[in-house]
């Protein structure tokens, strides 16, 4: 992703390779909460706001600490996620949704209901 900050559209606008074409606004939401945790992640600061790592570490269960860090890096690289650190000593750091990743919720909910309404418990 570019510096948003330089000419080419507004400042919460993203810079793709596919821009023009008809599709190319699904494959860019795609690209960027498309991989296994990051929506479980932006759902959990949408419902939880502000957490630190360890609380997300919880909230997003079975995900290992090597890929909550590789993913939170991810949502912050793209704009998404900010990280805070809160102290130095002892090291704590908070992680909250930009505007931008705020701007997620109805995508984010949608697929949750989506999910509710299709998905079958494979104990059922």
């Amino acid at each position: 992703m570019t510096d948003q900050s330089g000419a080419g559209g507004a400042p919460d606008e993203l810079e793709v390779w596919c821009a023009g074409e008809d599709w190319c606004p699904v494959t860019t939401t795609a690209s960027l909460i498309c991989r296994k945790w990051h929506p479980v992640i932006i759902h959990r600061l949408l419902e939880h706001g502000p957490s630190g790592f360890n609380e997300l570490k919880t909230d997003v269960d079975g995900i290992s600490s090597k890929v909550l860090s590789d993913s939170l890096e991810d949502l912050e690289e793209n704009q998404l996620v900010v990280r805070e650190i809160l102290s130095e000593k002892p090291f704590r750091v908070q992680y909250s949704l930009t505007e931008q990743g705020r701007s997620l919720e109805p995508v984010i909910v949608a697929m949750r209901d989506w999910g509710l309404e299709h998905l079958t418990d494979p104990t059922d």
